[in-house]
């Protein structure tokens, strides 16, 4: 069941991460913002994407406000911590990008089984 569950999150992770890195680089290529705040843009777009397909494809929890408000605050200080990183080392918004996507995945998956979906028992 696990590896059932890893593999949907990471193909919803994939769509997720495409429309993700699309934000980020209209936004601070195209339009010059810092990658902080790009990097921030891009994750609440795919995060709306990611709780919605999570919640009904991989982990078969009703969606929520409160649960999307958590999934939004933990992985949106995540999103911004590496982007707010990126800038201080100013790295190349690639680096960005790719660094963001891997450290997501795993801390994305963890933080939304163990805290975000978590069935609670009766």
């Amino acid at each position: 069941m696990q590896s059932r569950q890893l593999c949907s999150y990471a193909l919803v992770g994939v769509l997720n991460t495409a429309s993700h890195w699309l934000v980020f680089l209209l936004l601070h290529l195209g339009a010059g913002t810092s990658q902080a705040f790009s990097n921030l843009a891009g994750f609440l777009v795919a995060a709306s994407l990611s709780y919605f397909s999570n919640a009904a494809f991989t982990f078969a929890v009703p969606p929520s406000g409160a649960r999307y408000l958590l999934f939004l605050m933990g992985m949106g200080n995540l999103s911004l911590l590496s982007g707010a990183l990126a800038d201080r080392l100013q790295l190349r918004p690639g680096l960005t990008l790719v660094g963001f996507s891997g450290v997501s995945l795993v801390v994305g998956y963890w933080y939304s089984r163990a805290v975000v979906f978590r069935r609670t028992k009766p």
